[in-house]
């Protein structure tokens, strides 16, 4: 009796075994191990000093978080290169039509981003990814505020780049 079970068990157990469930939507494919991600340069006109290291750590942080690759420094799988074209700060929310003063300021980041999937070439792009956020005047310094708005755009360019290149969004 219990090799019947162990007979039926043990094709279970392989099928239960190849399935997967990845909660980030990520379709990584299981030859791929290992990533490379140069350094993005800073081209923007409005250069601060720390965006682009902050930049290229913040993708590399999701890429280790989110997948099991490898981040290596040659000879990769996938390669992650750009540059960051645009840094911007606006103003928006203009108040008073007789003296007009802006309510509120605009951040916004752009990334230009060439990823190449050496294992399928199919899946290589080279994209512009542009997000912002819009923070208050007068309630911090903007040197103050501009860390946690950098941090919070990095975020979601790199939740952006992530999912084009691994889920194909």
């Amino acid at each position: 009796m219990k090799r019947i079970y162990l007979l039926l068990l043990l094709p279970l157990l392989a099928l239960v075994n190849s399935c997967s469930v990845k909660l980030n939507g990520a379709s990584i494919p299981s030859d791929m191990k290992t990533v490379t991600v140069l350094f993005f340069e800073n081209n923007a006109p409005l250069v601060v000093p720390t965006l682009s290291q902050d930049f290229t750590e913040a993708l590399k942080t999701r890429i280790r978080n989110q997948t099991s690759l490898s981040i290596v420094q040659s000879d990769a799988h996938a390669v992650f290169e750009g540059r960051i074209t645009g840094y911007d700060i606006r103003a928006i929310a203009l108040q008073n039509n007789n003296n007009p003063t802006a309510g509120g300021n605009r951040l916004t980041i752009k990334v230009s981003v060439k990823y190449t999937n050496n294992l399928n070439p199919k899946s290589n792009f080279e994209e512009s990814f542009e997000r912002y956020r819009d923070f208050p005047i007068g309630t911090t310094t903007f040197d103050i505020a501009q860390i946690q708005l950098i941090k919070d755009i990095n975020i979601m360019l790199t939740e952006d780049i992530f999912n084009r290149a691994f889920a194909q969004w």
